[in-house]
């Protein structure tokens, strides 16, 4: 499984949507209606899946910019 499909199933899990509506340009304020605490929550599972540790100060509002995020801290 690829990064992608799996912060694709955490979000879904987490957020309670259908993994379909969740593309890389998905917003998670926007599109999702995810607030902060929504993120962070959701990092955290990743963090617990995936077993590395995110540390941003960066405002992270696409799935784009979570998983761009991820890959470049697994190099």
């Amino acid at each position: 499984m690829n990064i992608f499909e799996t912060v694709r199933d955490i979000i879904a899990d987490q957020l309670d949507v259908e993994k379909d509506v969740i593309t890389p340009e998905t917003s998670f304020e926007e599109d999702l209606e995810a607030d902060s605490l929504d993120v962070f929550q959701v990092i955290s599972e990743i963090e617990d899946e995936l077993d590395i540790v995110i540390e941003t100060d960066d405002n992270i509002s696409t799935v784009k910019e979570l998983v761009d995020f991820i890959e470049n801290q697994e190099q």
